[in-house]
């Protein structure tokens, strides 16, 4: 170890911002059909999202990403909006599976079945698949990780004082 010399490291504030953002995702799992199993599995230790930085939360005042998974019903809806309004900014979606996507094979022949999470939420990423398989989940949050690494923070943050400062 060599005393005296200090190594600098430099970067825009933005992009330091974003890796913090990106590197430690707080899901809110919402499981609603069989796409919860390969939820919960890829949650398991054999695909370890540890190391991506994805902790799950059950509370969505702790969370800032929401994964849909499973049939949307007109009467879980509301619930999902609730949950949806109630988590911090920013915040993401993640629909997974063909129900949640465009209501699957059930909304054809089902009064009952939402036709997409989108119409009730702004969606992030979709992950295809009846059911898909957890390597799919994995690569739809890497997905949502290079989205947040694009993402310009600061002028966001601008453009609120300036909404504000001029109300």
């Amino acid at each position: 170890m060599k005393t005296g010399e200090g190594e600098i490291i430099t970067t825009r504030l933005e992009d330091l911002l974003n890796w913090a953002r990106a590197s430690s995702l707080f899901p809110m799992s919402f499981g609603l059909a069989c796409c919860a199993i390969e939820m919960m599995a890829t949650y398991a230790s054999h695909y370890d999202l540890d190391r991506f930085g994805v902790i799950p939360r059950t509370s969505p005042r702790q969370s800032d990403v929401l994964i849909v998974s499973g049939t949307v019903t007109f009467k879980m809806a509301d619930r999902i909006r609730r949950i949806y309004e109630q988590m911090p900014e920013p915040r993401y979606v993640i629909s997974m599976g063909s129900c949640a996507n465009c209501g699957g094979p059930y909304w054809e022949h089902g009064y009952h079945v939402v036709k997409g999470v989108d119409r009730i939420i702004p969606v992030d990423v979709y992950v295809p698949g009846c059911p898909p398989r957890p390597e799919a989940l994995v690569g739809a949050i890497l997905e949502l990780q290079k989205k947040i690494l694009q993402e310009k923070p600061l002028s966001d943050l601008k453009k609120s004082t300036e909404n504000t400062a001029s109300d």
